[in-house]
C-alpha cells in the first residue's frame, strides 16, 4: 500500500519531479498511476502533477477531466482523501468541478515561464501543518492559462472560509498589482475547497526542493503537505 500516487496522464511532464521530492526527498511510500485506472481508497494523498495532459486540446485540463482516475475522485475524497493538483492538475480539478472558478490565458497572454515568490495566506486547513501566515515561498511557474478568475459570490467565500492558501508577492510578502504574475483575481496562486480535501496551485513546489536548481522553499511546502498525511 502506498502514502500518495501521483496519476500520470499522457503528456504529463513533472511527475517525476513530483516522485523524487515524496519519493527521494521526504521518504514517502509512492506510486505512479495510471490516468485510465480508478483511484484507491487506502491511498492517503493523490497528486495531478504539472504538464500537458492529451496536450493541453481543447483547454488545459478538459480532455483529462474525462479519465477513470478523475471519475473516480468524488468517491475517494468521501472516503477521506486528499488530492493535490499542480498547475495542469489545478487546472483539471477546475475543469472537473472539483474547485470552483476557471483558469484563463495569463494577462500578459504569454506562456509565462519564471520564479515567483508566493505568501501563505492560511493554516486553516487540514492539508498543511506546520507554517505560519506570512511565511513566503520561492518557486518557479510554467503555464500559459494560469489566471484564475472566480465569482463574486466565490469570492467571499473564500475569505470568510480561509480557503486561500497562497498569493503572489514580492521577496517581502508584499501583495500588489505588480506582484500578480498572472492577473489572477485576488492575485491568488492557490485555493483549497470548503471541505479542505481538494487544493490546486499554479506554483511547482516540487521543481523547487533542492539549492542546486536555485531554490528548496518548495521542499520546505511540501514538509507542510508531507507532515499533514
Amino acid at each position: 500500500m502506498s502514502d500518495i500516487a501521483i496519476v500520470v496522464f499522457p503528456g504529463s511532464n513533472c511527475d517525476r519531479d513530483a516522485m523524487y521530492a515524496f519519493s527521494h526527498l521526504l521518504q514517502r511510500k509512492t506510486v505512479f498511476h495510471w490516468y485510465d485506472e480508478p483511484l484507491k481508497k487506502e491511498t492517503k494523498l493523490v497528486v495531478l502533477p504539472g504538464g500537458f495532459s492529451y496536450g493541453d486540446y481543447l483547454r488545459a485540463g478538459a480532455i483529462a477531466r474525462f479519465s477513470s482516475a478523475i471519475g473516480s475522485l468524488p468517491e475517494y475524497l468521501d472516503g477521506g482523501g486528499k488530492v493535490l493538483g499542480i498547475c495542469n492538475g489545478f487546472q483539471i480539478l477546475v475543469e472537473a468541478n472539483l474547485l470552483p472558478g476557471l483558469l484563463l490565458k495569463n494577462a500578459s497572454l504569454k506562456f509565462q515561464c519564471q520564479s515567483v515568490f508566493v505568501r501563505l495566506e492560511t493554516t486553516d486547513t487540514p492539508f498543511l501543518q506546520g507554517g505560519q501566515i506570512g511565511d513566503i515561498y520561492q518557486m518557479p511557474i510554467a503555464h500559459s492559462e494560469g489566471r484564475y478568475v472566480v465569482s463574486e459570490n466565490n469570492k467571499t467565500e473564500f475569505i470568510n472560509s480561509h480557503q486561500i492558501v497562497l498569493k503572489y508577492c514580492d521577496a517581502e510578502g508584499v501583495v500588489s498589482d505588480d506582484t500578480n504574475a498572472n492577473g489572477s483575481e485576488l492575485s491568488i496562486a492557490g485555493v483549497v475547497n470548503k471541505q479542505g480535501n481538494v487544493f490546486g496551485l499554479m506554483p511547482h513546489p516540487e521543481r523547487a526542493c533542492e539549492k542546486l536548481v536555485g531554490s528548496d522553499d518548495g521542499l520546505r511546502f511540501l514538509k507542510m503537505i508531507h507532515r499533514a498525511l
